[in-house]
């Protein structure tokens, strides 16, 4: 069989281990099969790194909203499901997911490759969400 032809992306392997870490935190009856994705997926961060760039200060960033935003999507459609509803908006969680795909696009401008272009924006009543990319 010849190499696969769809590998997960720096910025998508990023943006799982982001989602690893919250479960291993979150989800204790299953710690050790996350610990054991979490070192696979830093595993193939670092071939990918190897063989890249030099890391910046913004990709840096980007990692770090990228995280913030999967802890608050997280907890707010945990609190959801659960059916807590005060301080729970999936209109926010939509417009954080827009957030992330662009923080996950400047994590693959690193290495090139795949991009997101569907970037959605938050509505007028989150700006606060918004992030200073270019500032």
């Amino acid at each position: 069989m010849s190499k696969r032809r769809y590998l997960p992306t720096l910025s998508e392997l990023v943006d799982r281990l982001s989602i690893a870490q919250l479960k291993e935190v979150f989800i204790t009856e299953h710690k050790d099969e996350y610990a054991k994705e979490i070192a696979d997926i830093c595993h193939d961060i670092q071939m990918i790194l190897d063989d890249s760039q030099e890391i910046t200060a913004d990709t840096i960033r980007a990692v770090v909203v990228l995280s913030q935003m999967n802890l608050h999507i997280w907890h707010n459609e945990s609190n959801y499901r659960k059916g807590i509803k005060d301080g729970n908006n999936l209109e926010l969680t939509h417009g954080l997911n827009g957030i992330r795909n662009t923080a996950k696009n400047k994590i693959q401008e690193v290495v090139g490759g795949r991009k997101d272009y569907k970037i959605d924006c938050l509505a007028a009543e989150f700006k606060d969400w918004e992030i200073s990319w270019d500032e």
